[in-house]
């Protein structure tokens, strides 16, 4: 079945908007993908679409892809692998396919993206390496894009730290972009992963830096924009948080430097200003993130705990609420939340009331 998630990955024009509804009309990818021209038009695909995938079904020898693909020593995750990114598949245009070298882990579900621009000061590099060792250290996940400047800086915080983190090409992984990255890129994997949605050989090109955005903050919980101009990728990736449901925090900076321009901007639209890491810790609910992976990897998961979550919402509810609605034992239940909030899943709001962790994200609009 992998081989035809592979295949509709190498179709151009079909997204995870089109492939969605193909699954949804077909039952899965292979049906979708063995479809006749004339089943493909009746379900609604457009016609430039139907030829392109007909063109890529006689072409292609999907086989042969996923031999190529795993000769080079990567990985290919799908919206049907459990291993796909919590995080990630929750937003709305998560990449139905994604390559990988290297490993993801649970703890990467409390990540945070650094972003922002490539030509950073000396300050700005100085700025980054503080609040991103940091977090790192309090057991946060670093997710950037492997870019020179903020991205970079941001990478090696995180691994001198002794903490994870992640690097999202805007191109194939047998291409390291830009090339005096490649010793980072290596030591990215003993400490995190690279992930990419383009495919092997897929050059560096300016028009997939902006899709490449959307996964830098679809795998975060936010986003800290340290330093950039307004009109900038980082900025990109900030709306795109925004659009995700995620927080964003911004660095104030001097109204006098370019560098400063979008992330005060920022903040006069309603981001949270940061001066030091336990902003962000505290805003994420991510102060005991550590305690958060040792729980998480340490503990299985309770089936109390999946029935526990669908009788929360970011409403405060009482434990003997919950207690009545789940029929259990008020002891076990409140066993079952104190647990629950040692993984980062809810959070008590004080006189034994209990909300999801994560309430929806911040309402304002950057133009």
């Amino acid at each position: 079945m992998r081989k035809y998630w592979l295949g509709f990955n190498l179709v151009p024009g079909i997204g995870s908007k089109r492939l969605r509804a193909l699954i949804h009309a077909f039952g899965d990818v292979e049906a979708a993908w063995r479809a006749s021209e004339r089943e493909l038009a009746e379900v609604g695909l457009d016609r430039r679409s139907i030829r392109n995938l007909l063109k890529a079904r006689e072409r292609l020898d999907l086989d042969a892809e996923l031999t190529k693909v795993e000769a080079a020593g990567v990985r290919i995750l799908t919206w049907d692998d459990p291993d796909y990114p919590t995080n990630l598949k929750r937003i709305d245009a998560a990449p139905p396919l994604l390559y990988l070298r290297g490993e993801l882990s649970p703890e990467d579900e409390w990540a945070v993206a650094v972003v922002g621009t490539r030509r950073a000061t000396a300050y700005d590099r100085e700025v980054t390496r503080k609040l991103t060792g940091e977090l790192a250290r309090a057991g946060v996940t670093i997710v950037s894009g492997l870019a020179r400047g903020i991205d970079a800086e941001a990478h090696r915080a995180a691994l001198d730290a002794g903490g994870r983190t992640i690097a999202v090409l805007g191109n194939g992984l047998d291409r390291i972009y830009p090339p005096e990255h490649r010793e980072l890129a290596r030591a990215i994997l003993h400490q995190g992963a690279l992930i990419s949605e383009q495919p092997l050989g897929m050059r560096p090109d300016a028009r997939n830096f902006p899709a490449r955005n959307r996964i830098i903050s679809g795998l975060s919980l936010g986003v800290l924009v340290v330093a950039c101009p307004w009109n900038s990728g980082a900025i990109i990736t900030a709306k795109q948080a925004l659009e995700q449901g995620r927080e964003v925090f911004a660095v104030p900076g001097g109204i006098l430097s370019r560098n400063s321009e979008g992330p005060n901007r920022l903040l006069k639209e309603g981001a949270t200003p940061v001066t030091e890491a336990s902003d962000i810790l505290e805003a994420l609910n991510l102060s005991q993130a550590a305690q958060y992976v040792d729980a998480r990897l340490t503990l299985p998961e309770d089936p109390i705990e999946a029935q526990l979550l669908e009788h929360l919402s970011a409403e405060p509810r009482h434990v003997d609420e919950i207690r009545r609605e789940v029929g259990l034992p008020v002891n076990q239940v409140s066993s079952a939340l104190a647990m629950m909030e040692l993984k980062g899943m809810v959070r008590s709001v004080g006189g034994m009331k209990y909300v999801l962790a994560r309430e929806p994200g911040p309402t304002y609009r950057v133009d």
